[in-house]
């Protein structure tokens, strides 16, 4: 490994994407680790024995182990209490010295990003094997989405006070183009991860686990994840699944704090619950609705295209036909543009491009809201807020902010 101030960081993989280049830190799969944003029923230590997470540990932001007092079972062993390490290599382990460290005697689980190689171990100053999980293998998402996500709810927790003095000394066609330009990239990635999705889960699958991610907002994407793991759509749609059992199958996992009463994960659940028997063939449905949207230019006036493509009447056929009304307002519109447009386009191939930029808002972080008013992009006229502006001013400093 090379030393010194040129030295790669060791706790950043740099990976190849579809759209080039970008990182990976190790503090990102850290928070994949508390999120518990895998697999966990699936997951199986390198000698063979099944995992169960009892509780991931407190995350250490400071020297030792990352997780602290972390409560697993192995097998079927009894439940052990100890630390975790998280690292992007298992080679890491040595590297870092852990092993002549008796401050980490106390680690039970390894957690690597990248399959080990088969002949290498992961021993304490003891001497003692420390089982080891790769997640690489059970993650919900490619590397590429995982840090793409990361990157926007960073962003969504800074300020924009340089925003306007940035922007706003464009001409507007300028500006207009950055946005179109930057919302389109972001487009092209969203049909990219969703095409991934279809192609490991199948159709059907997909659109379950995409619906549950999405009921599950900011906070609580993973554990709707494992929901959608753990009961497939059929369960749900045949009753068997109540959305009750659901919730506490995860006690512990939720997010709550700062949560509204309309975003609480049991309300998500029982709405889906809801849906699901009354709309069971809803994925097929979803098919045949594509075929009858319509092909939209973004370089027009959103409040034109609305009205002439009548898009409250279509967005009353969604919430009908797709979700048996158990799910209305941002929430929806959410769903449809980062959920069912990107899934359909990967899917059936069409062009939903412009009818993805046009989309009603959603639920969008407070920051692109004011950056777009105060720009004058969104002015409640002419050009009400709509998805794809918004995703264009989040990928322009998606940009910045890698360029800094």
């Amino acid at each position: 490994m090379r030393t010194g101030p040129d030295a790669p960081n060791p706790a950043v993989a740099e990976i190849q994407g579809l759209y080039g280049a970008f990182s990976f830190p190790e503090k990102l799969l850290q928070k994949i680790w508390l999120r518990g944003d895998f697999d966990r029923s699936a997951a199986l230590t390198s000698d063979g024995r099944r995992l169960r997470v009892l509780h991931p540990g407190k995350w250490n932001l400071l020297g030792g182990p990352d997780f602290q007092g972390a409560r697993l079972r192995l097998g079927e062993g009894p439940e052990i209490t100890g630390d975790v390490e998280v690292h992007l290599h298992a080679a890491d382990w040595d590297a870092h010295g852990h092993a002549r460290d008796r401050t980490y005697d106390r680690v039970v689980l390894h957690v690597v990003l990248f399959p080990p190689d088969e002949r290498r171990t992961t021993r304490g100053a003891d001497g003692r094997e420390i089982p080891v999980l790769t997640l690489l293998p059970l993650l919900h998402h490619a590397l590429e989405e995982f840090a793409a996500e990361d990157a926007v709810e960073n962003l969504a927790n800074r300020a924009l006070a340089r925003l306007p003095d940035e922007l706003g000394i464009l001409p507007p066609p300028e500006l207009a183009a950055i946005l179109h330009r930057h919302a389109e990239a972001r487009w092209r990635q969203k049909v990219h991860f969703a095409r991934l999705r279809v192609q490991r889960l199948g159709w059907e699958a997909a659109c379950h686990h995409a619906a549950l991610e999405v009921l599950g907002y900011r906070f609580n994407r993973a554990p709707m994840l494992r929901v959608a793991g753990q009961w497939s759509r059929v369960q749900w749609v045949r009753g068997g699944m109540g959305a009750d059992k659901a919730f506490a199958a995860e006690a512990g996992g939720w997010s709550l704090q700062g949560v509204r009463p309309a975003n609480h994960p049991r309300t998500r659940l029982r709405q889906y619950a809801a849906w699901s028997q009354a709309r069971p063939d809803w994925p097929s449905d979803l098919v045949t609705l594509a075929a009858e949207l319509p092909p939209i230019a973004v370089a027009a006036a959103t409040r034109a295209v609305r009205r002439t493509h009548r898009f409250a009447v279509l967005r009353t056929r969604i919430a009908d036909r797709i979700c048996a009304d158990a799910l209305g307002g941002t929430r929806l519109d959410s769903l449809v543009g980062d959920g069912l447009l990107p899934l359909l386009a990967a899917h059936t191939g069409r062009g939903l491009h412009g009818l993805w930029y046009h989309w009603f808002a959603g639920d969008l972080p407070a920051l692109l809201m004011t950056g777009l008013r105060g720009l004058g992009v969104f002015d409640g006229r002419g050009q009400p807020a709509c998805h794809g502006g918004a995703q264009g001013l989040l990928g322009w400093l998606l940009e910045r902010e890698s360029r800094n």
